[in-house]
């Protein structure tokens, strides 16, 4: 008897990829390094208490084994602190595995997506075609013409027996014009931060490196300036990002808009947008001499003002202003609403959980749409 053999596909449950004990303890210890604000000593010290209680590693590996296989893999390197001593530091390797793990963890799918930019609505010239055709304009790319449907067009126009090719006959397959995009991204470090038993800084962290990391590698073209918000506003690196710390600040959000809005005036494209992470309301302006006005107790009228002033500067120059209010108090959200609608810009009132997700459904709807 002739025996059959049966092809095709066996289906079965998915089962993840089993990770070695190293790459386990790496992605814990990555989120702890976030949560301790890149302290090396710190997050060790959290990761053995957590190996203690979860046995998560072996006789054969321990702690010290994926210590100095950090080392080896270069995540981390020995340097000579300031008192004379050996320290350790973070290597740029493991300040961007810190990134690429925000991302991951806010944003999900996206870490698997490929390289391209933002589409408009609006034709142009950009790497992906649309589909359609339209005539030929002065300036067009030589390599968009579609010699095809020219020839064709050729043929229609002047006859096939004195068959002769001319400018008017040429045709380019239109293309989606793709925008770029200048954000400035404001995170409060105003002492309210981890008030309340409540540690709000380190999410605005993951946020702020999970943006950072989308940014540059899947829309290089598009730029991202991170500040920092407290009694002043600064700038800081994406380097610094994992390092970040609460201070004991006021909130001057007067500060940071200024800021902002000084970063924006010298860039060249179209599309300016601001996104603030604030939990707390503005409680501080510098005054022209230097000194500062703070007011911790309620709104003051004062700093509200200019809140406001800065709102409707912000929209007389055509930049919009998203707001995410962590916190959830009635008063403060009145007071976002009204800053909202004098910049004529959006407002989330939310809490921790799915704050990066709406920052990245925001992002990406701004980039879609041509802001004037």
């Amino acid at each position: 008897m002739k025996e059959h053999i049966v092809r095709g596909f066996r289906f079965g449950n998915y089962k993840a990829p089993e990770l070695s004990v190293f790459d386990r303890l790496l992605e814990i210890f990555t989120d702890l390094l976030t949560h301790t604000s890149g302290d090396f000593d710190e997050a060790i010290d959290w990761l053995r208490m957590l190996d203690e209680e979860y046995q998560l590693t072996t006789p054969e590996y321990t702690i010290d084994d994926f210590i100095e296989d950090l080392k080896k893999k270069g995540y981390i390197r020995e340097e000579v602190d300031h008192n004379g001593g050996n320290g350790i530091r973070l290597s740029a390797k493991m300040e961007q595995n810190i990134r690429k793990q925000a991302l991951n963890q806010i944003f999900g799918n996206l870490g698997k997506s490929g390289n391209g930019n933002h589409k408009t609505n609006k034709s142009g010239t950009g790497e992906d075609t649309t589909g359609e055709f339209r005539n030929y304009n002065f300036g067009d790319p030589v390599e968009k013409i579609s010699i095809t449907e020219s020839l064709k067009n050729a043929q229609i126009n002047n006859g096939i027996g004195d068959f002769h090719l001319t400018e008017d006959d040429l045709i380019v397959e239109d293309s989606i014009h793709q925008s770029q995009m200048s954000t400035v991204l404001m995170i409060d470090i105003s002492h309210s931060m981890i008030l309340y038993g409540e540690d709000r800084i380190t999410p605005a962290k993951k946020v702020a490196m999970a943006l950072a990391e989308l940014i540059t590698t899947r829309y290089p073209k598009d730029t991202l300036d991170i500040i920092v918000f407290g009694d002043d506003a600064w700038p800081v690196k994406i380097q610094e990002l994992p390092y970040l710390q609460v201070g004991p600040y006021h909130t001057n959000t007067v500060a940071g808009l200024q800021l902002a809005m000084d970063i924006l005036r010298r860039k060249r494209n179209t599309n300016k947008q601001i996104f603030m992470i604030t939990d707390g309301k503005p409680s501080c302006v510098r005054q022209a001499d230097g000194t500062y006005y703070m007011n911790s107790y309620g709104l003051d009228e004062y700093v509200v003002q200019k809140c406001y002033n800065m709102a409707s500067q912000a929209r007389r120059l055509h930049i919009p202003i998203t707001t995410f209010m962590i916190a959830q108090d009635p008063y403060l959200q009145r007071f976002v609403s009204e800053f909202t609608e004098a910049n004529q810009g959006k407002a989330f009132y939310t809490g921790l959980n799915g704050l990066g997700h709406m920052i990245f459904e925001d992002y990406e709807t701004n980039r879609k749409k041509r802001i004037r």
